[in-house]
């Protein structure tokens, strides 16, 4: 049999029949073709794709069980200390310190110092399965700084960087609500 175009099956469907055999002829080509094209097609069609889709499942990785900690950040002009502990915060994880990497006592409270001890606290901590901190910032307070000093900020980064997901991050910085008193006296420091 000769297949034609759908647009020549078209054309031919729509002029009238001269005779009865060329009537039956039409019919049966424009019936058989038009089956045999919806027919082959869309059972092709249905039948690869699920099976391509039952066959490739993506594999989902398997998530580590949530452990939480408290990330305990006391940053001064003098120093900066990292202090992880559980939960509850009676049992400590890690805790690491700028003066432990650097050798001049001037850059203790520097934001490198700061880095390299957040650090050692990630590596420390992800060998022990923890995946989520909170973190809590402190300055000194009472009658000292309130501002958290410039190792603050570099800790909290490299913690994020760390692959940690933090949930909260606090400001503890002990404040006085009436007064507490300096030190030096009633005179105040004599130099």
């Amino acid at each position: 049999m000769k297949t034609l175009p759908e647009t020549e099956v078209k054309t031919e469907a729509k002029k009238p029949p001269k005779s009865e055999e060329d009537e039956s002829k039409s019919e049966t080509k424009t019936e058989y073709k038009p089956e045999t094209k919806t027919e082959s097609k869309p059972e092709t069609k249905t039948e690869s794709k699920p099976e391509t889709k039952t066959e490739y499942k993506p594999e989902t990785k398997k998530e580590e069980p949530e452990k939480w900690g408290i990330v305990h950040i006391f940053s001064s002009y003098n120093n900066t200390i990292i202090h992880m502990t559980d939960l509850t915060g009676a049992e400590t994880v890690t805790v690491s310190s700028g003066g432990i990497h650097v050798n001049a006592d001037r850059y203790e409270s520097s934001p490198f110092a700061a880095m390299k001890a957040a650090k050692a606290v990630v590596e420390a901590a992800r060998t022990k399965g923890f995946t989520h901190i909170h973190i809590r910032v402190r300055a000194v307070g009472g009658v000292g700084s309130r501002v958290p000093g410039p190792g603050a900020q570099a800790a909290i980064r490299a913690l994020v960087r760390g692959g940690f997901k933090v949930g909260r991050i606090d400001d503890v910085t002990p404040i006085p609500h009436d007064t507490t008193r300096k030190k030096g006296g009633k005179r105040g420091r004599r130099v």
